[in-house]
């Protein structure tokens, strides 16, 4: 088993000392991978329509930040229970038939939610079940893309397809938000899940189109748990792979939390009335006082402040995962990988304290780009680092904490939100992440020194 040191020069060998934005969509000379990259694009842009959509539903049946934890929190049991198990069954079987089912079970989920708003009999409890639902499925769905994305491009193009999986990601967080703002505003939720279900055929029809070389499963006499204990095992025993980990579980346990506050945010906290007034009182007898004056009374909804808010938050993100793709296989991960951890809290700090509604939306977009960065970084190293036969258990566990973590951490800034504000909720979870973010700064040099 490699230490920290060999396997950070092993990774930097062959690094390109330049930069060459060249190399940004390298990825795309595989025939799956752009099949892949236009169906998960499609799919993703109306899974962020729902992640807008479904907390402002919550919020308005309930008006309670604490239910917006629950049902945060409701998606994130199913990854608890599953997310290790699912593994061990990526190793087992083919990933393509695993990524279909998963991608069934949440299209019906997405239409059975439209149907229930649709017919009025949505209830709050009944969006925690759907929640569970759609948990289920990504206990197993997230860690067989991200494991699959080698057998689509190979060795060579995995650190770029990793970065434009994340563009991809983010630029369906610009693309999402931005139409579910108007649908929302126009026609209601319910068409909002509808859409969402009619995207996952765009995914759907990619990955029956693909040509994959078959499946062959390496022939184990051991047990899923005893295979399962074996991935634990290289987790406990890699130093530096237990770090990048950990780093995750941290952010999405704490500073993530401020995500499910957003609806909160836009509707009872950043409202923008003095500014707006401020600034039409500038722009009168101008020509562009009637294009401003339609932007602010648009801007009075909660509903597109929300959406602008975390369209922000997808431009932040993208600009990060673009970044990323453009720096080819460069050789101050490590360094950049830091700057992300530390940036990322402190614009949650910021957020959580800022007294303008403008100034929210430019703390967004670098907490967007923070923590896009951090996370490629994380991902990009870990995938490099791992052998091929653990990486399904390994990548099973780094999404227990990125999609596991977070919503319990939404429960607990919805907790606090709820009995000591808004803003509180979210100054505790970027506080703590920023604290640790500095210890691993002092503390663990050989991080920020990765190539």
């Amino acid at each position: 088993m490699a230490d920290s040191t060999t396997v950070s020069t092993t990774t930097s060998v062959h690094a390109p000392r330049r930069v060459s934005f060249a190399q940004t969509f390298a990825a795309f000379k595989h025939h799956n991978y752009r099949l892949w990259f236009v169906g998960q694009l499609t799919s993703l842009s109306g899974t962020w329509m729902q992640n807008v959509a479904q907390p402002w539903l919550v919020y308005d049946l309930t008006k309670s930040p604490m239910f917006l934890g629950i049902v945060s929190f409701s998606s994130a049991v199913p990854t608890l229970l599953f997310s290790l198990w699912a593994g061990v069954v990526i190793d087992r079987m083919p990933k393509r038939r695993l990524l279909l089912i998963t991608q069934v079970m949440m299209m019906c989920s997405a239409f059975l939610l439209a149907a229930d708003v649709f017919l009025g009999w949505v209830q709050p409890w009944h969006i925690v079940i759907f929640a569970l639902i759609n948990g289920t499925a990504q206990a197993f769905d997230a860690p067989t893309r991200q494991s699959f994305t080698i057998e689509m491009v190979g060795r060579e193009d995995l650190m770029n397809a990793i970065a434009l999986n994340s563009a991809m990601f983010n630029a369906a967080r610009v693309l999402g938000p931005t139409i579910a703002g108007i649908v929302l505003a126009m026609l209601g939720p319910a068409w909002c899940f509808f859409l969402n279900g009619i995207t996952f055929l765009a995914v759907i029809s990619a990955l029956l189109m693909m040509r994959l070389s078959p499946f062959v499963p390496k022939p184990r006499k051991d047990s899923p748990f005893v295979q399962l204990r074996e991935g634990l095992s290289y987790i406990r025993h890699h130093p530096t792979i237990r770090v990048l980990i950990l780093l995750a579980a941290v952010s999405n346990l704490f500073a993530m939390g401020y995500s499910a506050l957003v609806p909160a945010f836009a509707r009872d906290v950043l409202n923008p009335q003095h500014e707006i007034a401020l600034m039409q009182s500038a722009l009168l007898s101008t020509p562009l006082w009637g294009a401003f004056n339609t932007f602010a009374q648009n801007l009075m909804r909660s509903e597109i402040r929300q959406s602008l808010m975390m369209t922000f938050v997808g431009l932040g993100a993208l600009t990060g995962a673009l970044t990323i793709a453009s720096l080819g296989n460069f050789q101050r991960k490590g360094l950049l990988l830091t700057f992300g951890n530390i940036l990322f809290p402190t614009m949650v700090l910021c957020l959580a304290f800022s007294p303008s509604f403008f100034l929210a939306l430019l703390f967004l977009f670098f907490a967007g780009m923070g923590f896009m960065v951090q996370n490629g970084l994380l991902n990009t190293l870990i995938q490099m680092m791992v052998p091929d036969e653990l990486r399904g258990r390994v990548i099973s566990v780094y999404t227990l904490v990125f999609l596991g973590f977070f919503p319990i951490g939404a429960l607990v800034a919805g907790t606090i939100a709820q009995y000591f504000g808004i803003s509180i909720g979210a100054a505790f979870g970027g506080s703590m992440t920023l604290a640790f973010s500095l210890f691993v700064l002092w503390r663990i040099p050989r991080i920020r020194q990765l190539a």
